[in-house]
């Protein structure tokens, strides 16, 4: 167990320094939204579709179950913020959409699945130590994103960077603690399909409706485009490396 909790303190630093390199370009935030759009997009078709398709292969799983799954995700995140908006439509900030209660949410969403990417690497170890390493690259190597991720949907949301580095710690620490439970935790093939597909879902609703469009909101450029389309050849070409 010593070998993959140390593994997964790089986890940590990964994710932390993305965090802090987005508090640090707070004046760059819709050039780093931008990218973060772009990761997210390329983290859902690279990364967690082949993963349902290699699964469904493997299982024989009807595929419609991680769909809708994907489904629910999108449309209960849609849910979450839009009532969370209503409830605060008498604030000046609901005619900007935006609220620290959506960063909060969003960022605990983010929190959720690190520490499943830290449950990953400890089952990962279960089955060998060959395929916890090749799993551990793989989260290590994106973990800078999702700290980013999580910076940069708390400040669009009005969220100050005290309450911002908190998260950023929350986030950071959620794959250690999933490490530290995959002892005790068992995540069927069904249930694991059910997970990724609604993560799917979640991932683009926000990369869709929250962060690219908030990119693009008042600071339009061809520069966020290309930032978007960096994201994506970045998250493409760690795939291909792990």
């Amino acid at each position: 167990m010593a070998v993959p909790i140390l593994i997964t303190l790089l986890t940590f630093i990964s994710t932390f320094c993305g965090g802090l390199f987005g508090l640090k370009y707070k004046g760059k935030l819709h050039w780093i939204l931008g990218f973060t759009a772009g990761v997210l997009l390329a983290v859902v078709s690279f990364d967690i579709f082949p993963e349902i398709i290699n699964l469904v292969k493997q299982t024989n799983i009807d595929p419609k179950w991680p769909m809708i799954a994907l489904v629910v995700g999108f449309l209960l995140f849609h849910i979450l913020e839009k009532s969370l908006l209503i409830h605060h439509s008498h604030e000046d900030e609901y005619a900007h959409h935006k609220h620290p209660s959506v960063g909060i949410l969003s960022a605990l969403a983010l929190a959720g699945h690190s520490f499943l990417d830290g449950l990953g690497i400890g089952l990962g170890f279960q089955v060998s130590q060959s395929v916890g390493l090749i799993v551990a690259v793989a989260i290590i190597a994106h973990d800078f994103s999702d700290g980013l991720n999580t910076v940069s949907l708390m400040l669009v949301n009005k969220n100050n960077r005290r309450r911002s580095f908190i998260f950023l710690l929350i986030d950071s620490l959620a794959p250690v603690l999933g490490v530290l439970l995959s002892g005790f935790i068992h995540l069927s093939s069904a249930w694991l399909l059910a997970y990724l597909g609604f993560f799917a879902g979640f991932l683009l609703y926000i990369g869709s409706s929250d962060i690219l469009p908030e990119a693009h909101s008042n600071k339009s450029s061809y520069t966020t485009i290309g930032m978007t389309l960096l994201g994506v050849i970045f998250i493409y070409l760690i795939t291909l490396v792990a």
